[in-house]
């Protein structure tokens, strides 16, 4: 049997792919074929839900109740709110991005006829040739806008191109792995975890391992905005999230742990599958750590709103400026899928 470790480098392509597969809350469309060659390739049932999240499922022996896994491969975002007198592109967020450091970013608008123009995200006073207040104007909605890398003069020739309210806007995630290990990128939350679940699916199928139950994991294109899992299947046994681990103060997690997450901002985790997770990243020697993270929410919270009787937990590998220029490293997600495959009876 081969070693978790062998699959480094289908994660770090996987991750790769996934996060140069534009997808902010809502748009789905692209990373859902990707997702579904990627079931093809491990041998995963795939389907997509009515609200278009992905639903990749291994039959296992005891199929009466499935464990549940969940992600989401929807990222923050910008969508065009209007377009000024003079061409400039203003933009309102999707989720919460740090609007700080998108300054001087390029991004791509779509269009609803699927054309795409290239674009830089500029503070409303970009240059400090010419603006005194260049470096204290406040980064926010209102004092951003997006130049767009077209021969525009006025509102109507950025309309003529097809943009309009409601357009979305990708964000360039700027990807790049190092030497060393490191991943950095915008959008490793949740984009890695994601990689992580597709890597224990290859291994299962790779190694043709029997699983003791049938497993069910749910990629949700809404997390960022609240409701991704709100909706589940209603026959699992329990539901694990994996997402991003927070860095940061007082908290014990690196970028080199897998997260065991006890409490967030909706409340504590369930207290039994929590303490198994942690008794199997002790079996196994994982570099974990336990944290609570108090302005954090998850998929197994849009879960427990909706009224969801399941019980949930939280892991995920430890990233660095979360909803900025984020980081991880190789072995945090490594160990991550090593939890993923604890959890679903495999090690």
């Amino acid at each position: 049997m081969t070693k978790i470790e062998d699959y480094k480098n289908f994660l770090i392509k996987t991750v790769t792919e996934l996060l140069n597969t534009p997808s902010p809350s809502g748009y789905g469309q692209k990373i859902a074929q990707l997702l579904e060659r990627y079931a093809t390739e491990i041998g995963a049932k795939f389907s997509l839900t009515n609200k278009g999240c992905a639903s990749l499922s291994l039959l296992g022996k005891d199929d009466t109740k499935a464990l549940g896994l969940c992600a989401h491969t929807d990222t923050l975002g910008l969508m065009v709110r209007s377009i000024g007198a003079d061409g400039s592109i203003n933009f309102c967020v999707i989720g919460s991005p740090q609007l700080a450091t998108l300054d001087g970013e390029y991004c791509t608008i779509l269009t609803r006829e699927g054309k795409c123009f290239n674009g830089t995200i500029l503070s409303k006073s970009p240059s400090s040739h010419v603006y005194d207040d260049a470096k204290t104007r406040a980064r926010d909605e209102k004092n951003m806008y997006i130049r767009i890398d077209q021969s525009v003069k006025n509102k109507e020739d950025v309309k003529n191109l097809g943009i309009e309210t409601g357009n979305y806007v990708f964000i360039d995630p700027k990807t790049v792995f190092t030497d060393s290990g490191f991943l950095k990128s915008r959008f490793i939350d949740d984009k890695a975890s994601v990689a992580c679940i597709l890597t224990a699916f290859k291994y299962i199928f790779d190694n043709k391992i029997s699983l003791p139950s049938s497993v069910n994991a749910l990629i949700t294109i809404y997390e960022e905005v609240g409701h991704g899992a709100a909706f589940v299947a209603k026959n699992l046994k329990s539901m694990l999230a994996v997402d991003m681990g927070c860095i940061g103060l007082d908290l014990n997690c690196t970028e080199h742990d897998v997260s065991i997450c006890a409490k967030d901002s909706g409340g504590p985790y369930d207290y039994n599958l929590t303490n198994t997770l942690i008794e199997a990243a002790k079996r196994l020697n994982l570099s974990y750590a336990v944290d609570i993270y108090p302005f954090y929410g998850s998929d197994v919270g849009a879960m427990y709103r909706a009224g969801n009787d399941i019980p949930g937990a939280l892991i995920g590998t430890g990233v660095h400026a979360s909803h900025g220029m984020e980081r991880t490293h190789i072995d945090g997600m490594i160990n991550t899928v090593k939890l993923i495959l604890a959890y679903m009876g495999v090690l």
